[in-house]
């Protein structure tokens, strides 16, 4: 009888141990880090036109903007293309205005560099502050490319920021 009772004792412990090794492995998260759980990321979108911009400029020129949002980092990623201005684009950059009004500059113009043309993109980083970010996410940022022709803007796009699933 004591050895039939010893195997149930020694297979009770073995049990009991695979048992909570199991309990504290599922219980723990798979990640704790929450910098990119996609409750924290927005996708950044907005699509640019001349009839856009105040005041309005008549052209064919039209562009577009994709990017993400970290709201735990405050980190914007962005790529901006354009195409059929009248120029290659001379000047750019981030302005916090509703749509139809003029705004103010945001962060420092952007950089465009040389060998750009009607058709291009361009990409960028910038990290928002809390105010900036709120504007943003209630839609009153846009953004602006300027021509040698339009150098106040050849085309603007609003920005709007959704939150990811």
């Amino acid at each position: 009888m004591k050895r039939v009772f010893g195997i149930s004792r020694k297979f009770i412990g073995v049990a009991s141990a695979v048992f909570l090794t199991a309990f504290t492995i599922a219980s723990c998260s798979k990640n704790d880090d929450s910098n990119n759980s996609n409750s924290n990321m927005y996708s950044i979108s907005g699509n640019a036109s001349g009839s856009q911009v105040v005041p309005a400029v008549s052209g064919n020129g039209s562009g577009a903007i994709t990017g993400t949002y970290n709201a735990n980092t405050g980190v914007f990623n962005y790529t901006n293309t354009w195409t059929g201005l009248s120029g290659a684009p001379t000047s750019g950059g981030f302005y916090s205005g509703a749509s139809g009004t003029s705004g103010t500059a945001v962060g420092s113009p952007w950089s465009m560099g040389t060998n750009l043309g009607t058709t291009g993109t361009y990409t960028g980083t910038m990290t928002l502050t809390n105010d900036q970010w709120t504007q943003l996410r209630n839609g009153n940022w846009y953004y602006s490319l300027g021509t040698a022709s339009h150098s106040g803007g050849e085309v603007r796009g609003q920005i709007t920021a959704t939150q990811m699933q």
